[in-house]
């Protein structure tokens, strides 16, 4: 099993990036997929999450700024960040999630400058 998240960088206060999450090793279909963030000194906290049938939810913060996306047949998930602010400041994992099974991607580094 493997996450690889990929994407991250530098940018000024209001810039977009886009994260990608290229799995491989389960049956990505069916699994419910997502991104948290960790800042320094702060706990890791849910950003966004999509299910197998595509449900979607955000974190307050981020809603209407961030857009979560799947892949089925590439087998890659996608975070799209838009008016991005120095608080979005932080390491990003994506991971997956099903009956128990949980995987995650080795994060990337997002920094934000005001």
């Amino acid at each position: 099993v493997q996450l690889q998240a990929s994407g991250g960088g530098l940018v000024q206060s209001g810039g977009s990036l886009r994260l990608s999450c290229a799995a491989s090793g389960f049956s990505f279909d069916y699994y419910s997929l997502g991104w948290f963030r960790q800042a320094p000194g702060k706990e890791r906290e849910l950003v966004a999450r999509i299910t197998s049938d595509r449900r979607i939810n955000y974190v307050d913060s981020v809603q209407g700024r961030f857009t979560t996306s799947r892949d089925n047949a590439r087998k890659t998930l996608y975070l799209q960040m838009n008016n991005l602010k120095p608080e979005d400041t932080a390491v990003y994992y994506c991971y997956a999630e099903r009956m128990g099974n949980n995987y995650w991607g080795q994060g990337t580094l997002v920094t934000v400058s005001s």
